[in-house]
């Protein structure tokens, strides 16, 4: 590992002319609102300064703010992109003007709707379409307006959108209220129900640290049909929600890394190894679970997590 830290300094340092350490700011990563993209990015981030003598600067962002910076050279990474969710920014960007690159190797994902284990039991519900029966419903009514609440999603993510698609596809936007929160928020909802014995209906995703922590499941759809599946987003369409429909599961998703292509003239070292790092599905769930269960901290996290998986980044090097 140190001989190939020199390496590359030797490199850098020739290639910008200067041998002392590099200026601030050198790049600027992404960081989005979710538990697994914030790992990431702290663990990208030491990387990239331990190995390449770059000073590296973290600034928060949206998916599009992300992509729009990644497009003129504001911001230089995006640490975890979720695919299909985030399909319109990737086509514009990345196959449209090609000012973003994708490295390949996604780590797979799951997306749907959950209820514990004790909901299931108690209610009997089996199948999603069935929350658009009033009578199972209000068996998830946890504000006592009549109607059940769903946790959708949090502001801000391509998911929240496609849910509320889902929801008026299988029609329970008739007879549950869609709640869109932060998900600190939502999963504290969930620790609350399984405490007191509550019943509880919300999005669930994997890698992520709430299987881990509870019994969960699934609840049942039609499998994934691309000819069924007809996504539109409100930056796409002001009539969006109407002219999409989505009467099926997810499709299995995929994490990706993406890059500001400048990076391949301004820091080719630094964008071949953005292109070979290569997450898996457990890595990033144990990410997820230190940080949201252990409530560690997640820059001391990510000097510890290199260290550990040491073999595995002078892989990625």
């Amino acid at each position: 590992m140190h001989m190939k830290k020199a390496i590359i300094g030797s490199i850098l340092a020739a290639s910008i002319g200067v041998s002392g350490a590099a200026t601030a700011a050198d790049m600027v990563l992404g960081v989005l609102n979710w538990p697994s993209a914030k790992g990431t990015v702290e663990i990208l981030k030491h990387i990239i300064e331990e190995n390449f003598g770059l000073e590296v600067e973290l600034q928060n962002g949206t998916n599009p703010i992300v992509f729009e910076a990644m497009d003129s050279g504001s911001m230089h990474v995006h640490p975890e992109v979720w695919m299909p969710n985030q399909q319109n920014l990737y086509d514009t960007y990345v196959v449209g003007k090609k000012s973003v690159v994708a490295n390949e190797n996604g780590v797979p994902a799951f997306q749907g709707m959950c209820v514990t284990k004790a909901s299931a039991e108690r209610t009997g519900i089996v199948d999603l379409v069935e929350l658009s029966d009033p009578s199972f419903a209000e068996q998830f009514d946890t504000d006592g307006d009549g109607k059940g609440n769903i946790w959708i999603g949090a502001p801000g993510w391509a998911s929240t959108n496609i849910e509320k698609i889902r929801a008026k596809s299988y029609g329970y936007d008739e007879t549950m209220n869609l709640d869109i929160m932060d998900e600190t928020l939502a999963m504290a909802n969930v620790d609350s129900a399984v405490t007191k014995d509550e019943n509880i209906v919300f999005f669930c995703y994997t890698p992520h640290h709430m299987f881990g922590l509870h019994e969960l499941v699934v609840l049942e759809e039609p499998a994934y049909d691309p000819e069924k599946w007809v996504i539109i987003q409100p930056t796409d369409d002001p009539d969006w929600l109407e002219k999409s429909s989505a009467p099926i599961a997810w499709d299995v998703a995929h994490l990706h890394i993406m890059y500001s292509a400048r990076l391949m003239e301004d820091q080719p070292e630094v964008a071949a190894f953005l292109s070979n790092v290569k997450f898996t599905t457990d890595l990033v769930s144990e990410i997820t679970f230190a940080i949201v269960v252990d409530k560690v901290d997640t820059a001391e996290y990510a000097k510890d997590w290199v260290v550990k998986y040491a073999d595995l980044v002078e892989s990625w090097l």
